[in-house]
């Protein structure tokens, strides 16, 4: 996703500003979160660093639900992981058989393989959409808040530094779900997001640690809190 965020066309507010009549993208997606940005940060006395982290939560909790849907299929073929091996074992001369009897244990056990990427699918034009509107905002790429101008790379590498760190820790809190060729996903995230961050204007970082803080304290409760669970039904 971030490298498909990075390049999505010029991000220069002054090159290419958010206008409705660019499009429907522009019209229905960038434009309506830009404006919601600006009339949070009038009420947050001028501070967009605030503005972005009340629309980051807005936007996160808009699509809980469909998180919480991929996370219930994610469990399911948890559940059901010994029998396809099994499956595997049995049929492992037989790919026709094989696809069959798998096929079936999913129908048996409600499963869908597919029901956990399209939440994930339907969540990207939102994010995407976000990430447009934070960063062609001119009011925001101008815009100062605590020590950093949000519209230019952190010269203190102090947000490089905290997003690289929960980053780290949010894969770490989802190791659990990640197969185990994966796990080193959780060094080189961490260390892409840092190089990325150090030459990104310093909203997109900020966005990054907000969205990154919210999805520890939601694995925490999802992934966390039921490892003492493990073995239990889904509903």
């Amino acid at each position: 996703m971030v490298l498909v965020l990075a390049g999505c066309g010029t991000m220069d507010p002054e090159k290419n500003p958010i206008n409705p009549a660019n499009g429907f993208w522009d019209k229905f997606f960038i434009y309506p979160l830009s404006t919601l940005m600006d009339w949070f940060a009038e009420l947050l006395w001028n501070q967009y660093g605030l503005s972005i982290l009340i629309v980051t939560i807005l936007i996160r909790f808009l699509v809980l639900p469909l998180t919480l849907k991929q996370y219930r299929s994610s469990k399911k073929m948890q559940l059901i992981q010994p029998d396809m091996k099994k499956i595997k074992e049995k049929y492992k001369d037989d790919p026709k058989k094989q696809q069959e009897e798998t096929m079936k244990l999913f129908q048996q056990n409600g499963v869908n393989p597919l029901a956990g990427c399209l939440p994930l699918l339907v969540q990207m034009p939102v994010l995407i959409a976000l990430y447009h509107a934070i960063m062609r905002n001119g009011e925001i790429h101008h815009h100062e808040f605590l020590w950093m101008q949000l519209g230019t790379p952190d010269p203190l590498y102090i947000l490089p530094t905290i997003a690289a760190l929960t980053t780290f820790l949010q894969q770490k809190m989802m190791s659990s779900q990640m197969p185990s060729q994966m796990q080193a996903l959780l060094f080189i995230f961490p260390v892409m997001i840092f190089v990325m961050s150090m030459n990104f204007a310093s909203a997109l970082p900020l966005y990054w640690i907000y969205s990154n803080l919210f999805t520890i304290v939601q694995s925490y409760f999802l992934y966390g809190r039921s490892s003492n669970n493990k073995g239990g039904q889904l509903k």
